[in-house]
């Protein structure tokens, strides 16, 4: 599995377990993690396009 694979499962699962939970602090904390590692697939994706 690399890197991209690993966070876009990543940021599905917290998504997932987000939809399943009615904590609003725990939803918005896994929501966020979730984004992190969208961004962090997007910065990875950009630098691979520019290579």
């Amino acid at each position: 599995m690399n890197t991209i694979q690993y966070l876009e499962d990543q940021a599905a699962r917290a998504e997932r377990l987000a939809k399943r939970i009615t904590d609003t602090p725990t939803v918005e904390k896994l929501l966020s993690f979730a984004g992190e590692r969208r961004r962090e697939i997007q910065a990875i994706a950009g630098k691979r396009r520019k290579a």
